[in-house]
């Protein structure tokens, strides 16, 4: 019998990521079953389940994908001369995390933002996706906290600013930014830069 190729197996692999996160932006984690899961990917069970367990395991996956996407961009930016600042930063995070995963539903919205609320939602009761989003989280702080570094040694923060706070802070706007884009549509890229810049100049108006 021939082998499978690992290309074959990573794109198979990719299809039903794909095809779970549509379904899971679509309707909602519990009000997804394994079956619309198959009939997405249009897939037998047997080729799905080689691959993933359950819907547990998907999102669990498709979770971790993403935060790593996102830690991979803060450590990329965070070696740039000068370092990008926060009102470029944000929206060039936001803009990877499309341009890396550009699937729409049915109505033409970017999936990623709903798809991000349901697995927030699903990790308050599922202790594994809460550990697989706390070790992602903690990855992604360390990443920002090596872009407040870079900060500081560009001389763009003061010495006693506390990088593992920015972090925090970061983290969160992005997290809003995803927020709004789920609940009350699209925001263009330069509302999200014009909206970080004035946050950065706070206090500093003549």
């Amino acid at each position: 019998m021939a082998r499978v190729s690992q290309e074959h197996l990573d794109a198979r692999r990719r299809q039903i990521l794909d095809g779970a996160a549509v379904c899971f932006a679509r309707n909602g984690f519990h009000a997804t079953s394994m079956q619309d899961v198959l009939k997405e990917v249009d897939l037998s069970a047997g080729a799905v389940y080689r691959y993933f367990s359950g819907k547990e395991e998907l999102i669990a996956a498709i979770a971790s994908e993403v935060l790593e996407t996102v830690r991979g961009t803060l450590e990329q930016a965070a070696r740039e001369s000068p370092p990008p600042t926060p009102d470029v930063l944000v929206p060039r995070a936001l803009a990877t995390m499309r341009e890396l995963r550009p699937t729409t539903l049915d109505t033409g919205e970017w999936l990623f933002p709903r798809l991000m609320i349901q697995v927030w939602t699903e990790s308050t009761r599922n202790p594994g996706l809460t550990a697989v989003l706390a070790d992602g989280y903690a990855e992604i702080r360390s990443a920002w906290g090596g872009m407040a570094q870079s900060y500081k040694d560009a001389g763009l923060l003061p010495e006693d600013a506390d990088v593992d706070a920015m972090a925090r802070a970061m983290i969160a706007l992005v997290q809003g930014f995803a927020a709004q884009m789920a609940l009350f549509g699209d925001i263009p890229p330069q509302a999200l830069a014009d909206g970080t810049r004035a946050l950065m100049v706070i206090g500093r108006a003549t």
